[in-house]
C-alpha cells in the first residue's frame, strides 16, 4: 500500500511498559480529530482540531495496549525522553472504505476521525501506523504537540443533554464505561429513549462473559432529541434530520447502519466520561454496523434479531471480534488478504493446523480442519440464491408486460415461501447440528467460503439462532481480557 508520510519519524531509545500516569498525564482528555483522506492505494492524515476535555475515563495502569488488534495504532511518545507513554490499536470507518471497489478505482473519500488519550503534562509526539496487507504495521502520521499550545479548545461542551446513569459501578479508571447515546429520538420520545436504554442494558447482562462481569461496566445513556424520529435509508427514498446522521446504506450495504459525522458523536460523547459510544438508532428496522475502537450501532425498535445485532456489532466495537458468517452480501472486496492470519482472535486462516490459535480450547478429539458437512449448509443456500436471481427476472418479465397485479402477487408469494422454507431449513441444520458448542476449525467465516475458519458452528459472531445466544469460549476469553485491560 502506498502511504504519504508527514513527517520523519524519529527512533524510539526507550520502551516502558511500567509508565505511571502522574509522571506523564494529567486526568483529563486529550481528544484529536482530523481528516483521513484517500482510496485503496494511498492515505493521508491532517489535523482538525485539539480539544481539552473532561476527566480520562480510561484506565491508567494499562497505559500500553497489548493487542495487537485493529488497522490502525496510536502511539504517544513522551517528547523529551522519547519513552512510549500510551498506545490504542483502532479500526477506522475510512481503513473499510478502502477495501470496496470504489476505493479501488481510485475514487478518493474523506472521512472525520478522532482518536483519544490522556491529556499529557509535556510535549508528546503522536504517531499513527497502518497495517500493510501482510499485516505488518507502517508509518502513517506524526506531529508533536504541546499540552500549553493555545490553539488547543479547551471551550465548555455548550450542550445539556439529559444524562441518564442506568449503571454505576463507580470509579471510571477501573471500570468498561460504555455510553449509549440515541439518534432518531424526538423530544417527545424521551420516555421511549429510557424504556429502550433500560431493556438492552438488561439484555447486555444475559449474555457471557457480560453477565459475569457487571459490576466492571458502568452505563450511561445521554438523550440528545432530533428534529425527526427515525434514521435515513436512502435505497427507500427516506431521508430523517437527525442529531448524529446516521444512515442505512453504509458502503452501500444496504444493512449496514453507520453515521459519517464524528464530530457531532465526540461532541455529545464528551458531555460524560467514556471508553466506549454506542449509538442506538430509533428506527424498525434489521441493521447496525460496529468497527473497534471508533464507533457502533443498533436499532432499538422491534424488529426480529436487533437484540442480536445488539451483542454482535459490540463483540466488533469492543475486542475487534470478526464476523464468522461467509454467505451474507457485504460491502468489503478480499476483506482478508490470501495467506495472512487474522489478527482477530476468532478467525484463522489455519496457516499451521498443528497449532491452530485458539489450540488449548480445541474440543477433545476434534479434527482440524474440521468437518461439519459444510456442503449441505452451502447448497441449502445456493438454492436461495437461485430461487432470489429467478424471481427477480420473472417479475421484470411480468411487469414489462402489464401482467395483471394478481399474478404478480401470486408470484412473489410462491417464491417468498420457498425461500422461507429453505432458510428454516438452514437454521435447523444450525440449531440442531450434531457439533454444536464443539470447538474446532470450521470452514467457512470473514466473508470467504473458502481459506478462513471459525471456532464452532455458530455462534453470536455467525448468525443467529433463538435456540443459542452464546459466543462461546474462543470469543468470551478476548472479551474478558478486554474487560480486565479496562479494570484491572
Amino acid at each position: 500500500m502506498k502511504t504519504f508520510f508527514l513527517f520523519t519519524l524519529i527512533p524510539v531509545i526507550l520502551i516502558s511498559q511500567n509508565i505511571q500516569f502522574e509522571d506523564y498525564f494529567e486526568d483529563a482528555t486529550m481528544r484529536v480529530d482530523y481528516y483521513h483522506t484517500g482510496d485503496a492505494d494511498e492515505e493521508f492524515i491532517t489535523i482538525d482540531q485539539i480539544y481539552k476535555q473532561g476527566v480520562w475515563a480510561g484506565t491508567i495502569t494499562n497505559l500500553i495496549d497489548p493487542f495487537d488488534l485493529g488497522k490502525y495504532l496510536l502511539k504517544i511518545y513522551d517528547d523529551k525522553s522519547n519513552t512510549l507513554i500510551y498506545s490504542r490499536g483502532f479500526a477506522t470507518y475510512f481503513g473499510e472504505y478502502q477495501t470496496t471497489s470504489a476505493a479501488k478505482a481510485n475514487i478518493k473519500k474523506t472521512y472525520h476521525e478522532s482518536v483519544l488519550l490522556p491529556y499529557p503534562i509535556h510535549k508528546i509526539r503522536l504517531s499513527i501506523e497502518v497495517r500493510n496487507n501482510k499485516n505488518h504495521l507502517t508509518p502513517l502520521f506524526k506531529t508533536k504537540i504541546d499540552p500549553a499550545d493555545y490553539h488547543i479548545n479547551q471551550e465548555t461542551p455548550v450542550r445539556n443533554d439529559p444524562v441518564i446513569k442506568i449503571l454505576d459501578n463507580g470509579n471510571a479508571h477501573q471500570k468498561v464505561d460504555l455510553i449509549i447515546l440515541g439518534d432518531g429520538y424526538t423530544v417527545e420520545e424521551f420516555e421511549k429513549f429510557k424504556s429502550d436504554l433500560k431493556k438492552y442494558t438488561e439484555i447486555f447482562f444475559t449474555i457471557e462473559p457480560f453477565q459475569s462481569n457487571k459490576s466492571n461496566f458502568n452505563i450511561t445513556g445521554v438523550f440528545s432529541p432530533s428534529v425527526e424520529s427515525g434514521t435515513d435509508e436512502p435505497t427507500m427514498g427516506r431521508y430523517k434530520n437527525t442529531v448524529l446522521n446516521t444512515t442505512f446504506n453504509s458502503l452501500d450495504s444496504p444493512r449496514y447502519l453507520l453515521t459519517e459525522d464524528n464530530k457531532s458523536l465526540r461532541n455529545i460523547a464528551a458531555q460524560v466520561p467514556y471508553d466506549l459510544a454506542y449509538i442506538m438508532v430509533n428506527v424498525e428496522r434489521y441493521g447496525g454496523g460496529g468497527i473497534y475502537n471508533t464507533l457502533a450501532l443498533f436499532t432499538a425498535s422491534e424488529v426480529k434479531w436487533n437484540d442480536y445485532v445488539f451483542i454482535h456489532e459490540f463483540g466488533h466495537f469492543f475486542a475487534a471480534l470478526g464476523d464468522e458468517y461467509y454467505n451474507s452480501s457485504v460491502a468489503y472486496d478480499e476483506f482478508y488478504p490470501q495467506g495472512i492470519e487474522p489478527a482477530e482472535a476468532n478467525l484463522t486462516a489455519l496457516l499451521d493446523p498443528e497449532n491452530v490459535k485458539w489450540k488449548e480450547l480445541l474440543s477433545p478429539g476434534i479434527g482440524v480442519p474440521t468437518d461439519w458437512d459444510k456442503e449441505k449448509f452451502d447448497n441449502m443456500y445456493s438454492q436461495i440464491e437461485h430461487l432470489g436471481k429467478q424471481r427477480t427476472a420473472l417479475l421484470d418479465s411480468l411487469k414489462n408486460a402489464n401482467a395483471p397485479e394478481d399474478e404478480i402477487n401470486g408470484l412473489t408469494t410462491l417464491y417468498a415461501d420457498s425461500i422461507k422454507s429453505l432458510k428454516k431449513q438452514m437454521d435447523n441444520f444450525i440449531s440442531n447440528h450434531p457439533m454444536r458448542g464443539k470447538i474446532g476449525a470450521f470452514e467457512g467465516a470473514g466473508y470467504s467460503s473458502q481459506g478462513l475458519y471459525r471456532p464452532t458452528v455458530n455462534s453470536i459472531m455467525h448468525k443467529f439462532d433463538e435456540k443459542d445466544r452464546s459466543f462461546y469460549k474462543v470469543s468470551e476469553v478476548q472479551l474478558q481480557k478486554m474487560i480486565d485491560y479496562y479494570c484491572k
